[in-house]
């Protein structure tokens, strides 16, 4: 089965659409001085993919990425059970020292 061969241009236009946020919590604003990095990511992004889109979007390339799949919460409206949202978050380290403008 052949696989189709991607272009230079076509992973510019995906790549952007992996990292969708960066994930500002208290925690993130910790790890900053790690050189750790926390972003909401597409749920069907793999390490390697986002590893790619971080390095196009702000120019550093991270030593690792771990990624953490986050389960919807179980919320009761109205006597009707729903459920929320399935996303997914990456921690991306970059060498010691390293800083990363993130707005």
């Amino acid at each position: 089965m052949a696989t189709k061969k991607t272009t230079t241009e076509e992973t510019k236009k995906v790549l952007p659409s992996i990292l969708l946020s960066a994930r500002v919590t208290e925690k993130a604003a910790n790890n900053t001085q790690y050189s750790i990095y926390l972003f909401n990511v597409a749920v069907g992004s793999t390490k390697s993919e986002i590893a790619k889109a971080f390095k196009t979007q702000y120019k550093k390339t991270p030593l690792k990425v771990n990624t953490v799949n986050v389960m919807p919460k179980t919320t009761f409206r109205g006597g009707h059970v729903g459920i929320g949202k399935f996303t997914k978050k990456a921690y991306v380290f970059l060498p010691k020292g390293t800083t990363v403008d993130i707005i």
